[in-house]
């Protein structure tokens, strides 16, 4: 079941086996990845979610590079410019 946007109809999260749907791989292989901290996901309580902006990302990036695409580090990346920016003192989100 898809978590709709207010007013947009878009989904704001997607299951983990809704994202798995999506991707064509088997959920187990996702909940592998997310476990692992290669893929990205928001754990509340002992349920995952994808949100959807990650995986449109993620698709986006591979549709337009045309290469493969590493979603860990996709997510390295994001958690060094993080690191930097809390260090300098801006943003820590």
């Amino acid at each position: 079941m898809d978590t709709p946007m207010p007013n947009s109809g878009a989904p704001v999260f997607y299951t983990v086996r809704e994202a798995a749907r999506v991707l064509r791989v088997d959920p187990s292989t996702l909940y592998r990845a997310i476990r692992e901290a290669a893929f990205p996901a928001v754990r509340i309580r002992y349920r995952y979610v994808i949100p959807a902006a990650a995986l449109d990302r993620l698709i986006t990036e591979a549709a337009e590079s045309g290469q493969c695409v590493d979603p860990a580090r996709m997510l390295a990346e994001r958690r060094v410019a993080r690191d930097i920016a809390r260090l300098a003192g801006g943003d820590a989100r």
